[in-house]
């Protein structure tokens, strides 16, 4: 079976798994990439960039170079290949964990539980839950589920296109070795440099495309090429100005302005200030919705990508 038709295959499967199951709740393979990232940190750690680069690629390049092994043993089956992709695509996606998680602080918020949704604010993103009202949690969910459909699934669709097994995998090492040292804290301003930079080049791809499939999925196709246009290059990430100023465009809503981070305050610009609405409660299905359809419209824009560029080798 051709490469192209194995990705096809295999992605669909994945991302099916993932829509009827999820992450796994024990024994996830990011999980324990992360624990041989701490372990590899620990031996490493100075405060230089070298040797975070070094870091970098020791974890990074060992998880693409499992990948690129493992593709390579099972290349004789079909049946092994197909199966390998959609495993490795179930593993690296996360679409439905994150669709959970905000539902579940959507619905703590609808019922008045704001110390639930506080609670729970966490596991979707590093905002200080106690310095914002239910409203400002509602805001931190639409943005963190708009960020996320980019680094959760669209940049590990985008990577399995280009490079299969071991650009899913690689995909999914990165973003995670970035959340893990890319932050710009005292202990990781250096060490964690590389990570970030990294971080940005794989996932530049991705956030565009996102950006692009918000537009063409959302409700206000018009706003959130404005609101890209006009925003996007104000935050000052550079893969998450376009993906949260798309989101914001689409569905009608104001993003940015000022967060909280463990005790540290961000002032960041207003994503859609000249025509959007404060978010509310009712905003987060509408965000998960959004992010839904983005997430499918991308393994169709991967497949296909994936299927032409063979198509012209041929």
């Amino acid at each position: 079976m051709r490469a192209d038709r194995v990705f096809a295959y295999g992605a669909a499967a994945g991302l099916l798994g993932d829509h009827l199951l999820g992450d796994p709740r024990r024994g996830h393979p990011v999980a324990a990439f992360g624990r041989a990232a701490g372990a590899v940190e620990r031996v490493l750690w100075r405060d230089h960039r070298g040797w975070g680069a070094l870091h970098t690629a020791v974890c990074a390049g060992g998880a693409v170079a499992l990948a690129a092994a493992a593709t390579s043993a099972v290349r004789p089956s079909r049946t092994a290949s197909v199966a390998l992709t959609a495993a490795a695509t179930w593993a690296v996606v996360g679409g439905t964990s994150l669709a959970r998680e905000a539902g579940a602080i959507g619905q703590a918020l609808a019922a008045g539980d704001i110390e639930s949704a506080r609670a729970r604010l966490p596991h979707l993103c590093g905002r200080d839950p106690q310095a914002l009202d239910a409203d400002g949690i509602a805001r931190a969910v639409v943005e963190s589920v708009a960020e996320n459909t980019s680094d959760a699934v669209v940049g590990a669709l985008v990577w399995g296109a280009v490079a299969g097994v071991p650009g899913l995998v690689g995909f999914r090492a990165v973003n995670t070795l970035d959340a893990m040292v890319g932050h710009k804290s005292p202990k990781y301003r250096r060490y964690g440099w590389a990570s970030a930079r990294l971080d940005d080049v794989a996932g530049w791809p991705g956030a565009r495309l996102t950006a692009v499939l918000a537009t063409v999925a959302g409700d206000d196709p018009r706003g959130a090429v404005r609101a890209w246009r006009a925003d996007a290059g104000k935050h000052p990430s550079p893969n998450a100005g376009p993906v949260e100023a798309s989101f914001a465009g689409a569905l009608g809503v104001r993003l940015g302005g000022t967060l909280a981070y463990g005790g540290r305050v961000e002032h960041r610009p207003v994503l859609n200030g000249a025509s959007g609405r404060a978010v509310v409660t009712q905003d987060i299905e509408r965000a998960v919705r959004l992010s839904r359809r983005v997430g499918l419209l991308a393994l169709g824009v991967s497949v296909a990508g994936r299927l032409l560029a063979k198509g012209r080798k041929s």
